[in-house]
């Protein structure tokens, strides 16, 4: 019960939420799907991986409800194309729906902080590969 308190309060502090079930994430990676198409070289490669990362939280939902993961996201992705709304998924049949019409929502903050902390993390990776590579050539040479 104190979860469902504290998310009340952080909904109240934020005065914003985001359609839940997945579609938040939905939304994200079709977006990140058009913007791709005016990256070029190897920028395209991360901007697909960063994509394709938006993907776990809803083929987690799906597993986490019974369903397979690939076909609810194939079938959220689906609807998604087909409509002007935020698309989610509804873990009882495992089919596409529209959480904001169900009223199931998600935290504004929450979703903002899981955007910061994957980027932060994602570049905090990366620089540490680049340390170790440029560490394993200087004792190559």
């Amino acid at each position: 019960q104190w979860y469902q308190r504290r998310v009340a309060i952080t909904a109240g502090e934020d005065q914003m939420v985001v359609p839940g079930a997945g579609a938040f994430e939905i939304a994200i990676y079709q977006a990140l799907q058009e913007y791709k198409n005016e990256v070029r070289g190897k920028q395209r490669l991360g901007v697909q991986a960063y994509a394709d990362a938006m993907l776990i939280i809803p083929k987690c939902l799906a597993q986490n409800g019974g369903h397979d993961a690939q076909e609810c996201l194939v079938k959220m992705l689906q609807e998604y194309k087909g409509v002007d709304k935020c698309v989610g998924l509804d873990l009882e049949t495992g089919e596409a729906m529209y959480p904001a019409e169900a009223g199931i929502w998600d935290n504004y903050c929450v979703k903002k902080q899981l955007l910061n902390s994957a980027t932060v993390i994602s570049s905090n990776l990366l620089i540490v590969d680049e340390v170790m590579r440029a560490g394993m050539s200087s004792l190559k040479g």
